[in-house]
């Protein structure tokens, strides 16, 4: 599976990599545009990436199967990574249009606080060292974090700021906003992440299961000595 989902993301970045080389430059940005094509998939994916982790955490709540906790996981770090990712890209395409990398619009400053979120449920699940209630608990967190996303995505309708519309408007009557040409790009740069997400969760996903037998094991361990220890001195 792993092997499968590595060749898709290749092959799909590939095409996406020559469409957005290939695409013309734009009227007024030149090509600048280009960084929408890394910008809109990869804040797509922090989206599919936070909406797994709420996902993943409400069915080991419904399940109690700890391999739901460990996508959780995955998918959270994941979800940071491509956020940085996000705000990185934006950066260097504000700069250049607006004339500084940062200001404190509501898209931009919802984006930062996902960090924050995401942040606090990585350092929620390093400060908890039983694994059932660590998993329960991030869960929770994980479950109410997910409101993030629909809040950033409208957050250019519910508070008008610098930062453009929607690229994609999926409420009301469907549209994309952009040039016909970048359509194709854009279509395949986000196919091409979708499966960079689910190759990313499925390698870290098996590292976390290979931590967690580890864990698992040294634990055992140190209850066995302990126990050792115990009938030596009686």
């Amino acid at each position: 599976m792993t092997t499968l989902l590595g060749g898709a993301t290749v092959a799909t970045l590939a095409v996406a990599i020559a469409l957005g080389l290939a695409a013309p430059l734009d009227v007024n940005q030149g090509s600048l545009v280009r960084l929408m094509f890394v910008h809109v998939p990869s804040a797509w994916l922090s989206y599919l990436a936070y909406g797994g982790t709420g996902l993943f955490g409400l069915l080991y709540l419904i399940q109690r199967q700890r391999r739901w906790d460990r996508l959780a996981l995955a998918s959270a770090e994941i979800g940071v990574l491509f956020t940085v990712v996000t705000i990185v890209g934006g950066m260097l395409w504000a700069k250049p249009t607006w004339g500084t990398y940062w200001v404190w619009d509501a898209r931009l400053t919802t984006t930062a606080l996902s960090l924050v979120v995401y942040g606090g449920y990585l350092l929620i699940r390093s400060l908890i060292d039983d694994p059932e209630r660590r998993a329960r608990v991030s869960a929770v967190v994980g479950i109410v974090g997910t409101l993030y996303v629909p809040v950033n995505y409208m957050a250019v309708e519910w508070w008008r700021g610098v930062h453009q519309t929607q690229t994609l408007k999926l409420l009301g009557k469907v549209r994309f906003d952009a040039a016909p040409v970048y359509g194709w790009v854009l279509l395949m740069a986000v196919v091409a992440f979708t499966f960079l997400y689910l190759y990313l969760l499925n390698v870290r996903g098996t590292l976390a299961a290979r931590e967690e037998a580890r864990e698992e094991r040294e634990l055992m361990e140190d209850l066995g000595a302990a126990g050792q220890m115990g009938a030596s001195h009686g």
